[in-house]
């Protein structure tokens, strides 16, 4: 009679534990594929490789980065539009950076000034879906002496570049508080299209309801807007260089 091998018996659902054979083969498939919320699989290449641009370089955000980054975020005017509460404290900034760091569906940047390696703002991709070929770009605010150059048109081009050209994206989309007209004319100069407008979509800080208007940008159009933001940067550069 052959001896009874429990590694390579069927391993029961009933709660009883599992061989370590049958455990170190399921965290090689999950090593594979990570299961996140809603049963969806997410799996993307995560690299500390910089996003290398002429005046600017995104940087793995850190919670490390809280320091650098709270004299603009703690600027009500900076923080103006963002969709949470300002942070009144380096550590409540930290807090927020680690939790969304720590989620698997964002790719999360700090923008670093390249001349003087001063961060200056940060960027992020957030709700990354491989399996839809999407994403979403948001939480993203600058020092408030950095607005009207080109500092923002280049970390869309290097973070759009990203999305379409090394992760193979169909899609991205952006979403602005209808209040928020300076935001809603930019991303119409950069070429993305207006989808929509979804009402009473989420709760401002300060308690009331705002509509949210929805932005994309597919592949095919992609080179478009990358030659837009490729002259908008040379011309925001221009002066910096004389």
């Amino acid at each position: 009679m052959t001896a009874y091998d429990p590694c390579r018996a069927p391993v029961p659902r009933s709660g009883e534990e599992a061989c370590e054979k049958t455990r170190e083969k399921a965290r090689k498939k999950a090593r594979r594929k990570k299961i996140v919320t809603g049963h969806r699989i997410y799996s993307a290449p995560v690299t500390n490789q910089p996003l290398e641009g002429t005046v600017v370089r995104l940087v793995r955000l850190t919670p490390d980065h809280a320091e650098a980054l709270f004299p603009s975020a703690s600027d009500p005017e900076v923080w103006r539009w963002m969709p949470r509460a300002r942070p009144e404290t380096v550590d409540q900034l930290r807090e927020w950076l680690g939790e969304m760091t720590a989620d698997p569906t964002r790719r999360c940047f700090a923008v670093q000034r390249r001349d003087d390696g001063t961060v200056i703002g940060s960027t992020s991709m957030y709700d990354l879906d491989l399996a839809e070929s999407r994403t979403e770009i948001g939480a993203t605010w600058f020092d408030r002496s950095c607005w009207g150059g080109p500092y923002n048109v280049e970390s869309k081009l290097l973070l759009f570049t990203h999305a379409f050209e090394d992760l193979r994206l169909a899609r991205l989309a952006l979403r602005t508080d209808n209040l928020n007209v300076r935001s809603q004319q930019a991303l119409t100069r950069l070429g993305l299209v207006h989808e929509g407008t979804l009402r009473s979509h989420m709760r401002r800080p300060d308690g009331s309801r705002r509509d949210s208007l929805y932005y994309s940008l597919l592949s095919d159009e992609w080179p478009t807007v990358r030659e837009t933001l490729r002259a908008r940067i040379t011309a925001k550069t221009t002066p910096l260089l004389a």
